[in-house]
């Protein structure tokens, strides 16, 4: 017997939104995220619009993702201010792309366990 099938006892819910969490990050980090973002959301890189418009705008994509998939805002504001630090801190090149991607799926799985440990009581 099939252990994912209908009807197994076995719960894949908090699988199943890291997955969409992770999926969604990957779209807002990259075909979301024009070059004319990834470079501008970075102090001194800006040049239409001050670097703070830009990074607020693109880790809000984020913070919007993570709300709408957990179906809980406050993760969603989480989100954005923890992508906004985790981006501002590449920016100023305390690490690269491979830390700068860890850190926002650990932030992910961060949701999910918040939300599948104890039934995630208090944040719905």
């Amino acid at each position: 017997m099939n252990p994912l099938s209908q009807g197994s006892s076995l719960d894949l819910s908090g699988v199943n939104m890291l997955i969409m969490l992770v999926l969604a990050h990957w779209l807002a980090d990259y075909p979301l995220q024009t070059d004319r973002i990834a470079v501008e959301k970075c102090p001194g890189c800006d040049k239409v619009l001050n670097w703070r418009w830009w990074l607020t705008a693109h880790a809000g994509t984020h913070g919007f993702f993570v709300g709408w998939i957990t179906g809980v805002p406050l993760l969603g504001l989480a989100e954005w201010g923890l992508h906004t630090l985790i981006d501002w801190g590449k920016c100023q090149r305390h690490y690269g792309v491979a830390t700068d991607q860890g850190l926002h799926i650990a932030c992910k799985l961060l949701w999910v366990l918040l939300l599948t440990s104890a039934g995630g009581s208090g944040l719905q």
